[in-house]
């Protein structure tokens, strides 16, 4: 198992990620809210990958062992929290609703740096209230561990618009449709229609990031129809898949 990279502080600061370009596996004894204003940003642990467009922020507790990657250009805002100071109360990875004014802070708080001083302190004390009221977003795709499940997963991700039936894919990795729906539940704490469509969800965004048009994603992640995927985009995402690389 290659060795994982241990930053005791979380760093406060800006930076730049190239489409594809990633972070390795790391951890900090601080916690940890990252935030990228444009493209999408995706964050991957043992448990499964949280993804948020520039509407959302990723709250990474102390201690947790992750990995960013950028689809698309990030302008990445990292704002490290210590591990005694807890707004969310969490200790596993969350994904928040970024408002305009909770965008503005974290911008104002990681620009050079996140230097301290009277006014900067006064700043991220408000940014922690209004972290702590930030509405959470089930925006996670959870892992399977079940050798089945990761056969039934692996097909899905590799073609989103597969539109074969939980059944037919159960063909393919030698379980039942009815054992199957069991592993999504208990493994994944979802139906196995809700993590197809998260699945597709974050595909969409990685597609849109690299500026596919609205109909061609639509088609390639499985949804029957433009309008279709529209709607499901704008309730997850609160906007148009259109729209959602304009920053906030």
């Amino acid at each position: 198992m290659p060795e994982i990279r241990h930053t005791p502080q979380a760093p406060t600061r800006t930076q730049t990620l190239a489409a594809g370009q990633s972070i390795d596996a790391h951890r900090h004894d601080d916690h940890q809210i990252i935030y990228a204003g444009s493209g999408v940003l995706a964050v991957t642990t043992d448990a499964g990958t949280w993804f948020a467009p520039g509407t959302r922020a990723i709250w990474v507790p102390a201690g947790c062992v992750h990995a960013h990657r950028a689809h698309g250009h990030l302008d990445l805002h990292l704002l490290g929290i210590p591990a005694t100071v807890n707004p969310l109360r969490l200790d596993a990875p969350a994904v928040l609703t970024v408002s305009p004014l909770l965008r503005e802070l974290i911008l104002e708080c990681t620009r050079d740096g996140g230097l301290d001083g009277p006014e900067r302190r006064r700043l991220r004390a408000v940014l922690l209230d209004q972290i702590k009221v930030s509405p959470q977003q089930p925006l996670p795709l959870p892992a399977p561990r079940d050798a089945r499940l990761r056969t039934v997963c692996g097909l899905l991700h590799d073609n989103p618009a597969d539109s074969r039936t939980l059944a037919e894919l159960g063909h393919a990795a030698g379980a039942g449709e009815r054992t199957l729906s069991r592993l999504f539940r208990r493994e994944l704490g979802m139906t196995f229609p809700q993590w197809r469509t998260q699945l597709r969800l974050y595909h969409a965004l990685r597609l849109l990031a690299a500026d596919e048009p609205v109909t061609a994603v639509a088609h390639r992640c499985g949804w029957a129809s433009t309008s279709a995927f529209i709607d499901v985009f704008r309730r997850a995402f609160g906007r148009t898949p259109g729209t959602h690389n304009s920053r906030p």
